[in-house]
């Protein structure tokens, strides 16, 4: 009997959970623009990578499950680099945490040896960017992709999607955008 109404409060608490982490904006739309700023007080727009396929990763330095993403953006940079591919790491601070300012972000890249553009973003800044309010479920890492023409085709949303964070599944899903030819995606605008 205990275990029954312990398997009750679980699904209870589950479905009450699963109703505060709302979908994603809807894909495919335009990206907005976003400033990913090192910690060294440079900023980059992310519209200054237009015309590369880009997959951003918006992650917690503490976080195991974002350090494995970080090391498959990494080897799909290495592998997928020379033909138009741009990893992207945004670190951020979690909900109802103190602001660290991304003190963490240089041990992390030394660490897992991160060749592609990592930065610090308040999460106002992120949250703004992912379209998500303040009272929605927060699952990292949030996985973006982005097109030649600045057109987010793909996004983690509300909840983990293991295709955006599998290594085999993101090359699967980058190898025909990586095909498009950036030359008739040039006018796009982001």
């Amino acid at each position: 009997m205990k275990r029954r109404v312990l398997k009750s409060a679980f699904l209870g608490l589950m479905l009450s959970t699963s109703t505060l982490s709302l979908p994603a904006a809807p894909s495919p739309r335009i990206s907005p623009d976003f400033s990913i700023n090192d910690l060294s007080g440079k900023s980059t727009m992310l519209s200054s990578f237009k015309g590369k396929v880009i997959v951003m990763e918006f992650l917690f330095v503490k976080s195991q499950h974002c350090m494995r993403v970080a090391r498959t953006l990494n080897a799909l940079q290495a592998e997928l680099g020379p033909r138009g591919f741009q990893s992207i790491a945004i670190a951020f601070d979690a909900p109802n945490a103190a602001a660290t300012g991304g003190e963490m972000l240089n041990s992390m890249i030394d660490y897992l040896g991160l060749t592609y553009p990592v930065g610090y973003a308040s999460r106002a800044n992120v949250d703004s960017y992912l379209g998500r309010s303040g009272n929605e479920m927060l699952s990292v890492p949030q996985v973006v992709v982005i097109d030649r023409m600045g057109t987010i085709r793909a996004t983690t949303g509300g909840g983990p999607n293991p295709s955006l964070e599998d290594e085999n599944s993101l090359r699967m899903l980058v190898d025909p955008l990586l095909k498009e030819s950036a030359a008739a995606n040039g006018n796009a605008k982001r």
